[in-house]
């Protein structure tokens, strides 16, 4: 995949512009407005001369429009921005919901239509709208009349801002580089790929061995990597032997992380033993493999960003976009933040604690043990499940119950509960906003063949918390710019928020005990939070290598992959989890589908905590509303706003050490 070294559309160059057009429009538009108006007129006629091609006129055109175009008068621009605010509020929330309902099928399971749903979801209604916004002037009209901030000016005077400034910002943000048609294409079809690759990695598992012989599952149950053979794992804390299940299912892992999965066994056609330990078929050879697949992904993810960066002079990387752009926290704090949690000395009293509740010395992979009151097995939580809800449907039908029950006035139980529609999706489960008003949010999740299970539940109530702040921030917030939250770690908080309240919703937490089960959630919340950060290190140093190392092949990404899980390791979990064959901080598959997403999880455990433990003595409902109508300002802001303070994991490590003394 070649990389772009020219700019996307023919242009007219910086220098005609800067040294012709430029000063002169800037003269009389100052003549016409005034010199007090001096720095936001050359500040706008420099934002379109940088954006300004051929295709969108000559020098006298460019001249006109900034003449015609600018608004100084306080009452006009305000006029202006609620326009433009309610134009994109439209343009974008109506080409969301195409998207969303043409990838409906390739997305859910049930009626499926191989080959057609896949053409469908990958059908783009807009394909170049960037560019035609560009083209039909709404972008250069934008950037005119209203300033677009840089994370280190919004982190500055931010503070101080109004809604209305705020505002501005988020409008002016709409419209980044103009983006070639053919580049949008090639990204979206990349994208989708490697998204199909994810959703359709389910491991076979109905033939695996334990080190003893001992087959575990069905004959044709299969596990979607990273996240069921997890899930399994941790259900075998609550399993007869469970330990060998657990071993086995982590060398499961293993084989999907170093791509050394029996090509049959994943087809498959293999219906023989396979010890995913010794990677033998019936004690013998495994035959071909699955190889390169997920790094040739990861690889092709890398190009296709690379292809972006000339795009973006201002965040040159993938990395950089994603802090400064999507983030909007400084990538050395989100490192800093992540590094602070693992190094926190609580971990070592974390760890006494977890060997003394197995009754063993810690292994790797109990680096996912989280339950730590108690760890029932999966067919009683199954049950406890469908004694409340048979399936996905009435789960939905009893939402306006579940939120009236955690304490939502019946008002907002009612108008939040019935705006979720509860859908059963091919992958591990996700949430989608509604982006206009009138439109409800969509709430995934994995099920059973005939119920929901335990393992759907819980990931519904995870989604749930997504779609509280999704309707929250699109129904309650002050103005359409602002709908959503700062990042997708906000909204993440939320999501791990009422994940936490599974128990509490299938009738399975006391009451009576509920300082006990806060100590525990802290307990559990920290564990989560270290168990993530590994990978989101990993991830981050394994895309700044690739771009130290632009033509890395993907088999030595592969082993720079493993090599960094080797490093993080024996850095921060050897001294309590003991060596690590698996490599398994490298396991997660978000990084092949969602590229650098996973630090959002790190912050999201600690925001959530840090919320969570601001809301004690608070009301739940009041407080998720009143926090996911703040509005769509920097993370720093939002916090300082919701809770009062920065993003930190002080609260989660203060609460966890209070945690194990209260549970010992």
């Amino acid at each position: 995949m070649s990389v772009l070294t020219t700019e996307p559309t023919s242009t007219v160059s910086r220098e005609a512009l800067s040294g012709e057009a430029s000063p002169r429009a800037i003269a009389v538009l100052i003549t016409l407005h005034g010199e007090p108006h001096r720095a936001a007129i050359e500040a706008g006629v420099a934002r379109v001369a940088s954006r300004w091609s051929a295709a969108d006129g000559d020098i006298a055109a460019f001249e006109a429009f900034c003449v015609k175009h600018l608004v100084t008068d306080h009452s006009e621009r305000t006029r202006l921005l609620a326009r433009l605010e309610k134009a994109l509020e439209q343009i974008d929330g109506h080409l969301y919901e195409m998207r969303r309902t043409l990838r409906r099928h390739h997305d859910l399971r049930g009626d499926e239509f191989p080959g057609v749903d896949d053409i469908l979801a990958q059908f783009d209604p807009s394909p170049d709208l960037s560019e035609q916004l560009y083209k039909q002037k709404i972008a250069h009209l934008a950037l005119l009349n209203f300033p677009k901030p840089t994370l280190s000016t919004m982190l500055k005077e931010g503070p101080n801002w109004s809604d209305s400034d705020w505002a501005a910002a988020r409008v002016a943000q709409n419209f980044g580089p103009r983006i070639p048609s053919g580049l949008a294409d090639r990204a979206r079809k990349v994208s989708f790929e490697s998204g199909s690759f994810v959703s359709h990695f389910h491991v076979p598992v109905g033939g695996m061995v334990d080190a003893n012989g001992k087959r575990w599952f069905e004959a044709d149950r299969k596990l979607i990597a990273h996240w069921l053979v997890r899930e399994e794992i941790k259900a075998g804390y609550g399993d007869a032997d469970g330990i060998a299940k657990q071993r086995a299912l982590s060398w499961v892992m293993a084989r999907h992380i170093d791509g050394s999965i029996p090509a049959r066994v994943m087809s498959g056609e293999e219906k023989r033993d396979w010890d995913p330990e010794r990677n033998t078929i019936a004690g013998g050879a495994p035959g071909e493999t699955l190889g390169l697949a997920r790094y040739e992904h990861w690889i092709a993810n890398f190009h296709m960003a690379r292809e972006f960066d000339p795009l973006f002079p201002d965040e040159p990387s993938a990395i950089a976009r994603k802090f400064a752009l999507e983030r909007e926290m400084p990538e050395t704090e989100v490192e800093q933040l992540m590094i602070a949690l693992l190094e926190s000395p609580v971990r070592r009293d974390l760890a006494a604690f977890m060997a003394k509740k197995l009754g063993r010395t810690l292994e790797p992979f109990d680096i996912y043990f989280e339950d730590v009151i108690e760890a029932k097995p999966a067919t009683e939580m199954n049950a406890a499940v469908k004694a409340r809800f048979a399936n996905a449907k009435e789960l939905e039908a009893k939402l306006p119950t579940v939120l009236r029950e955690l304490g939502f006035e019946a008002k907002d139980a009612d108008f939040l509960g019935t705006r979720v529609t509860v859908e059963i999706c091919k992958g591990a489960g996700h949430a989608m906003r509604p982006q206009l008003e009138g439109y409800g949010a969509w709430l995934r999740t994995s099920s059973l063949d005939a119920e929901l299970g335990w393992d759907g539940f819980d990931t519904a109530m995870h989604e749930l918390g997504h779609n509280l702040e999704q309707l929250c921030s699109t129904y309650f917030v002050s103005r359409p710019a602002l709908r959503g939250v700062p990042n997708t770690a906000c909204t993440e908080a939320f999501a791990f928020l009422y994940q936490a309240l599974a128990k509490r919703v299938l009738g399975m937490e006391d009451a009576a005990a509920a300082e006990r089960q806060f100590a525990a959630d802290s307990v559990m919340t920290m564990l989560s939070a270290c168990q993530i950060a590994g990978p989101s290190l990993l991830e981050l140093r394994a895309w700044r290598w690739l771009y130290a190392n632009p033509s890395a092949t993907a088999a030595q990404l592969r082993d720079e992959v493993l090599r960094i899980a080797d490093d993080l390791w024996t850095r921060y979990y050897e001294r309590d989890f003991g060596k690590d064959p698996y490599r398994i901080l490298a396991a997660y598959q978000h990084m092949i589908a969602h590229p650098l997403y996973l630090p959002d999880y790190t912050l999201g455990h600690m925001m959530s905590h840090q919320i969570r433990s601001y809301m004690r003595g608070k009301d739940l409902a009041v407080e998720t509303k009143r926090i996911t109508s703040l509005g769509c300002l920097t993370p720093d802001r939002w916090m300082r706003l919701a809770v009062g303070g920065p993003v930190s994991a002080e609260a989660l490590v203060r609460d966890a050490g209070i945690g194990l003394h209260l549970l010992a």
